[in-house]
This record gives C-alpha cells, structure tokens and sequence, in this order.
C-alpha cells in the first residue's frame, strides 16, 4: 500500500505521464462518477474485493486515468461524500467481510478533493455478497475464476498436497538408500544433530511428516521408494535432456526418485558439462566453475520443491550447449512475478514439504535462494539467472559465461576489506560495465525495488565510489567512477567505446532529421528517438539536448510526451 506522502509525489507526475502508467499491482487510479453515485459505490466495492484477493493495495479515486495533464486528469469527489457511509457499504456488500481505510487528500485542481481507500492483505478469497468477485493481476482486476480460486487456495496453505496422509506400511513406503542421501546431504549443510542422531522413525515425526501413524506425501517425497512415488505422487517425475539442438537430444534420463537423490543425480550429469577456471590471487589459486555449484543447487532445489505436484510433468532439465534451463510446473503464486521476486517474502507451494526442508537445512525460507543464485554470477561478472512464468509452468535459464577475472578480484579485495557487495550493488554494476550510464528508474527496475529505494542505493554506492553523478533533478545519472573503471583494467575501453556509440547515434538522428526535413515530413518524437538508439528517455533527452547545442537549426516544440524535434531548412 501507499502512503499519503508516496501519493502525493505520483501525482505530481501527472503532468509527463498519464495516471494508467504510474498503476502496479498494488496501485490504481479511478475516476468518480458524478453522474451515478449508485455506479461509483460499486466501482469502489468492486475495487475492495479486487485489492483484497490480490493481496491489499491502494485505490485513489478522483483521478481519471487517462487524460493527459495533472490539471485535466484531477476530476476529484464531490464534497457530499460521506467517507463513514462509503465503509459501511464496502463492509456490508463483502464476504468475508474486508474493512477498508480511507484517507483524503486536498488538492487544487477539480472539486479539491480527492478520496484514498487503503485495502489491507487479509486471508482471500473474498467476494461480493452476491458471489461474484476479482483479483488484480498486474494492473487489472480480472475475474475470480476456479482456477484462481484454487490457486489462492494454494496460496493461503489450505490444500497443502504434501501434507496429505499416505496409507501403508513404512517399510514399503520408505527407501534405506533414499534416506542416507538426505542424512548425507542435511550434514553437509550444518544440520542439527539432534535430527541427525534421531531414528528414520522419529526423524519423520520429528520433521512433522508422520501423522496419526501414517507417513505424508512430503514424507514420499524426500525419502520415498520409487514405487511409492509412483502410486502416490503419479505426477511427479523428471527428465534431464541433453540437447544437441534446440529441437534433438543426444542423451536422455528419467527418473521417479527422491528429491534429494534427484538432485545428486541432475548435478551428476551436469559435471561434466561444467568446467573449472582457475584464477590465481596472490599466493592462492582458486577455482570457479562456469555455473556456479551454488547456483545450480539453489535452482535444482526451487524447481523441485515449488513444483505443482498435482499437474502430470516432470521438473525438466534441458542442457544446451550455451546454457541450462530448469522448468517445473506450477506458475507464481502469492503475488511473486518476474519483476519482484529478488525480493519478495517467501510463499511456499507445499508448506509441508518445505518445512521439513528448512530443518535439515537444504532450503532457506529467508528468500536467500534467489539472492544467492543471483550473487554467485554476477560477483564472477556474469549474467544473473533469467526467471519466466510460461503459463502454469515456471523456466529458469542459465546462459554460458566466462569468468571475469579482474571484476572477481575486484569483489574478493572488496569482501576482504569488509566492504561485501550485495545483489542490487552488483547489479548495477554490472549493468554500468556494458553501458555508459544508468538513471533512478532504470535502476529500480534492475534491482526490483521502488524509486525511493534505489535512490538511497545509488547515494550509497556514490559515496563508496563506486560510481559518480552526473546531471540534475530529474535528469540525473550515473556512471561507473573513473577509480573503479581504472582498478578493473579489462573495462577501460568501455566508456571510450560507449563515447563512440553516443555520437554514432548522434549522427544517426541528425541525418534522419535532415532526411525528414528535405520531405517536409514532420520531426522526431522522443519516443522515436529511443527506438532508433536504443536509449531511455533521459538518454534520449540528453543527446537531443547535446544535439541542439551542436546544431542551432534543430528546434523542440512543444513540451514534456508530445515535444517533437525538427530541423530548419
């Protein structure tokens, strides 16, 4: 949810950009109809019932969305609101019922009075009291449907498949050599060794996988015998291709085993395929493999435990010979997407099963995972993981990186002075290693955190010098410092060959210009500008701003989305 404050600084920017695109998930804008008031109690209802069930939000209504212009978009609610009767009617027209909280902002446009209703997250589904009801999905509220029900289901631990009882003797339920491995495993992670000590018997109990006498499917899952995989979990499997093209596999194998033995096995086949580069520092040599082991457990790991045990598929592992891909079925749940989940509090699929997992130490339910994955490439100079949601099926890829020696050293000197760099300082460096700057937004999306956020980051990293500001207010930027680029010797050339890269593309804009202006066509937009270059709106901005300072013939007109440039004759 927003604050008052957070509000307040969207709505000043209303005036470059139309309220639709400043809507997120937990954000929208609505416009009050002054015509119906019976029509604007139900938008609002409807609008409770959708935050509600995608887990809490703000709605700002007065505010069209969109209409161009602060001025215009500002519409505001008429002053004979009543904020307690609009409770009353959010209260008696849901199930369960939600309570809304609503804050009023004063404003100069409009009737100068604009209405903020605060949904806080609850336990979903909810609905109207007639039955119907939404969800918001990004930023729109689509329909409640069964499969989505049953996803909040799963979201909210109701049908927790692994917890279910499995009926049957646990000698034919449980494998010997399936049980060693996990043992094997959870020592190596520092598990407890009062776990350890513990009989196969009392360790399911103790790990809460034993019920009433009987074994749970969590229970089948990390130690089962194939048999019982087989009858009880009949959609669990997996495959490890190894592909010879995008389309043909040169080496196959399918197993119904265990999921700790399944990972060993997968980690197996892929050792070969993993080589090793040897980096010296000083009188150490240490060795990195081209996908981190880190990595590759992590992501072995999460595909396994978060898979959707109830659609038929295996977790499938694709070896290409410029990268992995690990899928599993089952889509994102509790509001974690492609653009948050670095980030987001951890939601588990199957609470049972990860419970059990937590306590012998082969997950972590702190969202390490993704961090760690994260921080062991990119710390090597390497790519981060390349997270999508294909449907009710979720593909991590890996590509193919060399290790970057002198940006490696540059983290292990850092780490050794207790200077330890996290993902999102990482990220942008990354990011600055291949580009000539990077601006606020820009590095909120990267580091998948809010404007306010990456601010403070930025500052942060300026101040350790990592990188240097250039610009003012909005148009500020950064870059990576002259005494980070100078340490990292294999860089150097790159703000010289991002240099060349800027006034290629000043060139290009320039002869386009020209070209339109010979036709008597109309100018470029900064729109169009960005899909010629490549750029963002700021570095769009920037090179027409150095472009008319060259070449006092090019004009602006007009101001902020609908300025255009052009050449005189």
């Amino acid at each position: 949810m927003r604050t008052v404050q957070q509000i307040n600084e969207l709505l000043q920017k209303l005036d470059d950009c139309i309220a639709d695109e400043l809507e997120d998930q937990d954000i929208d804008f609505k416009q009050w109809d002054t015509s119906s008031e019976k029509k604007s109690v139900d938008t609002l209802v409807q609008m409770a019932v959708c935050m509600a069930n995608g887990g809490g939000g703000t709605v700002i209504f007065g505010v069209a969305d969109r209409v161009a212009s602060r001025k215009a978009a500002i519409k505001g609610i008429p002053p004979n609101i009543d904020v307690n009767l609009l409770k009353k009617a959010v209260y008696d027209r849901t199930d369960p019922k939600i309570m809304p909280v609503f804050d009023e902002i004063l404003v100069p446009e409009g009737t100068r009075r604009i209405l903020v209703m605060q949904i806080h997250p609850g336990l979903p589904p909810y609905t109207d009291t007639s039955g119907h009801g939404t969800i918001r999905i990004g930023k729109e509220c689509q329909p409640l449907t069964g499969t989505l029900r049953r996803k909040i289901s799963v979201e909210t631990g109701e049908t927790d498949f692994t917890a279910m009882q499995v009926h049957g003797s646990t000698d034919k339920l449980l494998s010997p050599v399936a049980l060693e491995v996990l043992r094997n495993i959870a020592r190596t992670e520092n598990a407890p060794d009062d776990l350890m000590r513990l009989s196969d018997k009392e360790l399911m109990r103790a790990l809460g996988l034993a019920r009433n006498g009987n074994m749970t499917k969590a229970a089948i899952l990390l130690a089962g015998t194939e048999d019982a995989l087989r009858e009880h979990i009949p959609g669990y499997n997996w495959t490890f291709l190894k592909m010879a093209s995008d389309t043909d596999y040169e080496n196959r194998d399918d197993r119904t085993w265990a999921i700790p033995a399944s990972v060993i096995r997968v980690e197996e086949h892929l050792l070969p395929y993993n080589p090793i580069t040897t980096l010296q520092h000083g009188m150490f040599h240490f060795e990195y493999r081209t996908y981190p082991e880190i990595a590759l457990r992590e992501a072995l790991t999460n595909a396994f435990c978060h898979a959707d045990f109830r659609i038929a598929g295996p977790v499938m592992i694709k070896l290409y010979q410029n990268r992995i891909e690990i899928s599993n079925n089952g889509g994102f749940i509790g509001g974690i997407t492609e653009d948050n989940i670095l980030h987001h509090q951890p939601v588990a699929r199957n609470p049972m099963l990860m419970q059990a997992m937590t306590q012998l130490r082969l997950v972590n339910r702190s969202n390490l995972g993704i961090s760690r994955m994260y921080s062991s490439l990119l710390s090597e100079g390497k790519e981060p993981p390349i997270i999508r949601e294909n449907g009710d099926s979720v593909t991590l890829t890996f590509y193919q990186r060399e290790l970057s020696p002198a940006f490696r050293l540059f983290v292990a000197e850092e780490s050794q002075d207790g200077r330890n760099l996290n993902v999102d300082s990482l990220l942008i460096l990354q990011y600055l290693l291949k580009h000539l700057e990077i601006d606020t937004s820009k590095a909120a999306t990267l580091c998948q955190h809010s404007e306010e956020q990456t601010r403070e980051l930025l500052s942060t990293m300026e101040q350790a010098t990592y990188i240097e500001r250039g610009g003012k207010k909005r148009g500020t930027y950064w870059t990576l410092s002259h005494k980070l680029t100078a340490k990292i010797g294999e860089y150097q050339n790159n703000e010289q060959r991002s240099r060349i890269d800027w006034d290629a593309a000043k060139t290009r804009i320039l002869s386009i210009l020209k070209e339109r202006a010979r036709h008597n066509e109309p100018g470029l937009s900064n729109t169009e500008i960005r899909h010629i270059c490549h750029y963002d709106r700021l570095q769009a901005y920037r090179l027409m701003t150095e472009l008319i300072k060259e070449n006092p013939n090019i004009v602006k007109d007009g101001e902020n989305r609908w300025a255009r440039y052009n050449i005189s004759k």
